[in-house]
């Protein structure tokens, strides 16, 4: 080919390059209104690198669609615009530092959202399992898979720990009350936040109930006050009223200087409606040496 010819084909391809990059601007900025920063990246790529810069384009779309789109069986999982709010707040030592989830999700810059998903999920992710949940509603397609994805592994590590302890514990594992214990705590960390299914949720708690159970035929004196709060919220949750009265009693009988003790029943009788039952009970708590805190105030300010 001549020096002439080569020139033109050169001028050609430039060209060429700049109408593509003008035109992928276009679809993406003006039409599809994506602001993304990324975007204006990708087309100075394209006009600056003719050819290479479509084929690099071209391949990097495909390998998103081919490995990072595909859906996410998260039948069991609660989300959507209706899913219910979380206060999950960020601990201390990091709130300085780092804006709730539940605020980032509005974020206009993807990258940014992207990027605190990322510091989240880094860390114990199990307390923050609600807020995550959140991120399934968010506009960009990649932080939603990501959430996804990272829920559908915390939940089946959990159905897998609580099958493997549960079992041990009803084969009589020489240390099955301890493992009562720690399995009462470990798994009020997920059901506290729902984030199952209402018929997989009561399934669980009903699974913390009877190892509560367990528990208290075999070492009653060995429950914490926040263990029988536990098993009696979780089953308020879920209203189950009977079996909350009765952890409601057992934690009044042992743990009768705990206000958890007092504060379960307030909780159920205002659940219930039960005004008597409830004044009676603050009667009982004034006459205790116990410190009423700021959230027993409002239950009390709220029912009367």
């Amino acid at each position: 080919m001549s020096t002439t010819g080569q020139g033109i084909l050169i001028i050609t391809l430039i060209v060429l390059s700049f109408i593509a990059a003008a035109l992928y601007y276009i679809i993406n900025v003006i039409i599809k209104l994506n602001k993304e920063k990324s975007i204006l990246i990708k087309t100075l790529v394209i006009a600056l690198c003719p050819v290479v810069g479509i084929i690099f384009i071209g391949l990097s779309y495909l390998w998103y669609k081919v490995f990072m789109s595909a859906p996410v069986d998260l039948e069991d999982v609660i989300f959507g615009k209706d899913h219910p709010k979380f206060e999950t707040k960020a601990e201390e030592d990091k709130e300085r530092n780092m804006i709730p989830l539940e605020e980032a999700i509005a974020i206009t810059e993807k990258q940014d959202l992207r990027t605190l998903m990322m510091s989240v999920v880094s860390s114990d992710i199990k307390n923050s399992l609600a807020s995550i949940t959140l991120a399934l509603n968010s506009e960009d397609t990649e932080t939603a898979h990501y959430a996804a994805s990272v829920l559908q592994d915390a939940l089946n590590e959990f159905r897998t720990t609580v099958d493997k302890e549960y079992k041990a514990i009803l084969e009589d594992d020489p240390d099955k009350f301890e493992k009562c214990r720690n399995l009462i705590d470990y798994m009020d960390q997920v059901l506290s936040q729902k984030v199952f299914i209402e018929m997989e949720q009561r399934s669980y708690v009903g699974i913390l109930e009877s190892v509560g159970e367990i528990l208290y035929r075999g070492e009653p004196d060995s429950i914490s006050s926040n263990q029988f709060e536990t098993i009696s919220l979780r089953l308020l949750g879920i209203e189950d009223y009977e079996n909350c009265e009765k952890w409601c009693e057992r934690s009044r009988i042992h743990c009768p200087s705990a206000l958890s003790s007092y504060t379960c029943q307030l909780k159920l009788f205002f659940s219930q409606g039960r005004r008597e039952d409830f004044f009676r009970v603050i009667e009982e708590l004034k006459a205790s040496p116990i410190v009423i805190d700021k959230e027993t105030l409002e239950l009390i300010r709220v029912f009367s």
